[in-house]
């Protein structure tokens, strides 16, 4: 795998040539970015997949959610659906796509949309009077112009130690970072030090204007299956079957190797749409643990006294004061209500 993805540098070059002339065009106005009035916060990355942009898009929707009518927008990646799509919680995650049903119930009071469009997102949930949209995993999609862009790198994968598709993971040159006004280090161990976190700081080379912080993963003591819920140490006496259809389902398993548990992993594509065939064999199994995405493909379709997920939630490492106060200093900034 990795001799045929050096074989394809000569495409990374192509393609790392073209996104470079493009965001040229948008940086110079020759191709137009649409503002809006309305705060605006973009969560995405460089890389493609398993940066933790889901538990990031939740902390800010329930942070944001205590004051403000907040909505967010995202593509719905794989969805049966086309155009836009508001959410009401009943949808099936092949309609909608699974994160955006995740950020709808466990967030019911928000208003949670999809559309490739952004522009045309935007226009229709402004009807629904927002007073803070996120838009999800829109880094690259230029024709919206956000107001405060944060960008996430996974911590051992940053994007500067990464090169173009198809030979690496990155989706434009790793200079696109410079649109970021705030840079955040996912999935980094929690006890990571000051001497580490200066390391990255450098690698990372920011600019004057930027703000980088470190956040780790922090896994629930509960796994959880509808009104159910037991302790995960539970487990310790009990084998399962780990079912994940994630990018990047290492961090889940060497949390849960770590915490003593005896399991057998079958992991599947990101966003991976679960077939009828893989669905009668995943009901041969006695007890399935997955994660809260995939908990939204499998629910109803597996029985759900066997069906369990583990939920995750962002944790800063140090400076979540900080962090918060750069997001509120923006929206209040940029306050929607006032001009209204």
């Amino acid at each position: 795998m990795e001799l045929f993805r050096k074989i394809l540098l000569p495409f990374s070059l192509l393609y790392g040539f073209v996104m470079l002339i493009r965001n040229f065009f948008y940086d110079s106005g020759i191709l137009k970015s649409k503002s809006y009035e309305i705060p605006i916060i973009c969560v995405g990355n460089l890389n493609t997949g398993g940066t933790g942009k889901s538990p990031m898009i939740e902390f800010l929707l329930k942070v944001l959610g205590k004051e403000y009518r907040v909505a967010s927008l995202s593509r719905g990646y794989k969805r049966k659906t086309r155009g836009y799509y508001l959410l009401m919680g009943r949808e099936a995650a092949a309609e909608v796509g699974d994160e955006p049903l995740q950020f709808k119930k466990k967030f019911p009071d928000a208003l949670v949309a999809v559309d490739a469009d952004r522009q045309n997102g935007i226009s229709n949930l402004l009807k629904e009077n927002p007073e803070v949209i996120l838009l999800d995993d829109a880094f690259q999609h230029r024709k919206v112009k956000a107001g405060l862009n944060i960008l996430l790198t996974a911590f051992g994968d940053l994007y500067t130690d990464d090169f173009m598709l198809p030979t690496g993971n990155l989706r434009e040159p790793g200079f696109g970072a410079e649109r970021a006004d705030i840079i955040l280090v996912t999935k980094c161990p929690p006890n990571l030090n000051r001497s580490e976190q200066e390391h990255i700081r450098t690698k990372l080379e920011l600019r004057n204007y930027q703000e980088l912080f470190f956040t780790s993963i922090r896994y629930s003591e509960e796994i959880i299956s509808g009104e159910k819920r037991i302790m995960l140490r539970d487990l310790k006496t009990t084998p399962f079957t780990l079912v994940t259809g994630i990018a990047k389902p290492q961090p889940l398993v060497k949390y849960l190797e770590g915490e003593k548990l005896k399991f057998e992993h079958k992991t599947f594509g990101d966003h991976h749409n679960f077939n009828s065939s893989e669905i009668a064999e995943l009901q041969k199994e006695d007890l399935i643990l997955t994660t809260e995405k995939d908990y939204m493909r499998l629910q109803n379709r597996i029985a759900k006294e066997k069906l369990f997920y583990l939920p995750i939630e962002v944790s800063f490492i140090n400076g979540e004061m900080e962090f918060l106060e750069e997001v509120l200093a923006y929206v209040n900034r940029v306050d929607f209500r006032e001009s209204r």
